[in-house]
């Protein structure tokens, strides 16, 4: 959980306060699976990552009542095999959107004002300058709606951008900081459009070469949200093409990722997960995370 030990983390103490015994992974980095199996025999709740959580591993936890993540996303989690056993999967719901939002923010500036190259080029000597552009000269167009997509629009507009949204799920109302757009629409008329959305449940991208050929020339896309939301091969082409200044990515299928030609394109801003990772994002998802173990078990 931390490379400090579970010693250093103050969020745990309502579980101490109830004698709860705490287990710890290694310090510092993911478990293994061989690591999960001899840990997890005789855990009733789980106080989960971003490590992988097979079905391999919940057959050895036969007391495993409830996995509680840190984080808004279970991904890592076999939920199948989670809901076959009886085990809760609980989420640190909005723990992380003030995180996530202001990443996006930040990765839509660094795209506008070509941040990556000029800090590549001073550093090699040369003196790189390109014209960029200011918040209120654009417009922000947003694929999700919910907490994270939110506060990016109240951010971004605070900032004197124009913003679009649209959502699958959900209406976009007229005191959120954003106007309401079709999927098509954020497209065709946004200068950066940012993605806040799950993937399809076919798995198939939401960003195709279909969708990018719709955008202004020079578009810049920010993905915080999940990797396969985009053809790879699809924004390499869109890169190269001009289509796309950037593409600025926090989002990958394994931590760290295998560099594809992606994520090596020079045009491509990589953060490592980054989102979420700040003090109070951690400091929330923790105590959130704590508190449904305690509902959860009833502690």
């Amino acid at each position: 959980m931390t490379s400090a030990g579970l010693d250093s983390v103050p969020e745990l103490n309502p579980l101490r306060e109830r004698g709860v015994e705490l287990i710890s992974g290694p310090a510092g980095r993911l478990p293994t699976e061989p690591e999960l199996l001899e840990l997890v025999h005789d855990v009733d709740g789980w106080l989960a990552g971003v490590e992988v959580v097979s079905a391999r591993v919940l057959a050895e936890a036969p007391q495993l009542r409830v996995i509680s993540r840190n984080g808004v996303g279970a991904d890592a989690v076999d939920l199948a095999a989670a809901e076959a056993r009886g085990i809760i999967v609980a989420l640190a719901r909005g723990a992380n959107s003030r995180g996530v939002a202001e990443l996006a923010i930040l990765l839509t500036m660094a795209g506008l004002r070509h941040l990556p190259e000029a800090n590549a080029a001073m550093k090699t000597g040369e003196w790189q300058r390109t014209l960029g552009r200011e918040m209120p000269d654009i417009t922000l167009g947003l694929v999700g709606f919910g907490a994270i997509g939110r506060l990016v629009a109240e951010l971004a507009s605070g900032l004197g951008a124009c913003v679009l949204a649209h959502d699958a799920y959900s209406e976009v109302d007229a005191a959120s900081h954003a106007s309401s757009a079709t999927f098509a629409e954020v497209f065709a008329r946004s200068d950066v459009v940012s993605l806040h959305s799950p993937p399809p449940a076919d798995g198939s991208p939401l960003v195709t070469a279909e969708v990018l050929a719709t955008m202004r020339r020079g578009a810049v896309l920010i993905n915080t949200a999940r990797s396969a939301l985009v053809d790879d091969d699809a924004v390499v082409s869109a890169l190269g093409s001009g289509r796309l200044s950037a593409y600025a990515v926090d989002a990958f299928d394994n931590e760290p990722p295998r560099l594809s030609p992606l994520l090596l394109h020079e045009h491509t801003i990589l953060t490592p997960h980054l989102g979420g990772f700040t003090d109070a994002s951690t400091r929330r998802a923790t105590e959130q995370a704590v508190a449904n173990l305690i509902t959860t078990l009833g502690l």
